[in-house]
């Protein structure tokens, strides 16, 4: 195999890699507090967020041994409050790419699920919990928790809206 077939093979990312070890390299050679400085940030915000890091793997780690299908199958069918509740919590919960849970959603929609309810969960998975330690270091714990609140009671408010606006259609 060729040097260049085997340059094509490597990943971009290495690419990226290389260019920033090598920046950092060239820093620590020719103008040394500025890389020391920068290590300094870096080893400081990753001392930040280490709890927060922790609180969420917790976090993430009883919610996955605890909901269960069962669970979710047996809260869905609760009324009132319950299942709106609920529907906030899964939004927040969710993960992975939001295509995904559309044949889940759809399914659910023809088991009698609200399109309300649907859009209720689809506006919670903009809370993210992975990426709350950034958000926390960046904006402050206020600032992320009232923007967390506001965003759940905007979701109901949408859910809501969007039922009274289906009814209005039929």
């Amino acid at each position: 195999m060729k040097f260049k077939d085997r340059l094509k093979q490597i990943p971009g990312s290495w690419y990226f890699l290389i260019t920033i070890v090598s920046i950092y390299i060239l820093f620590l050679i020719f103008r040394q507090e500025i890389c020391l400085n920068s290590l300094i940030f870096f080893y400081q915000l990753i001392y930040k967020m280490i709890p927060i890091f922790i609180f969420i793997f917790i976090l993430m780690t009883l919610s996955n041994y605890f909901i269960t299908p069962e669970f979710i199958i047996k809260h869905l069918k609760e009324k009132g409050i319950k299942k709106w509740f609920f529907m906030i919590v899964g939004g927040i919960l969710s993960s992975g790419p939001i295509y995904m849970w559309y044949p889940l959603l759809a399914d659910l929609k023809k088991r009698g699920l609200s399109r309300g309810l649907i859009a209720c969960f689809l506006y919670n998975r903009a809370i993210k919990i992975p990426l709350l330690p950034l958000a926390i270091i960046y904006f402050s714990w206020q600032y992320i928790l009232v923007l967390t609140i506001i965003m759940i009671i905007v979701s109901v408010i949408q859910g809501i809206l969007i039922n009274k606006l289906m009814e209005v259609k039929k």
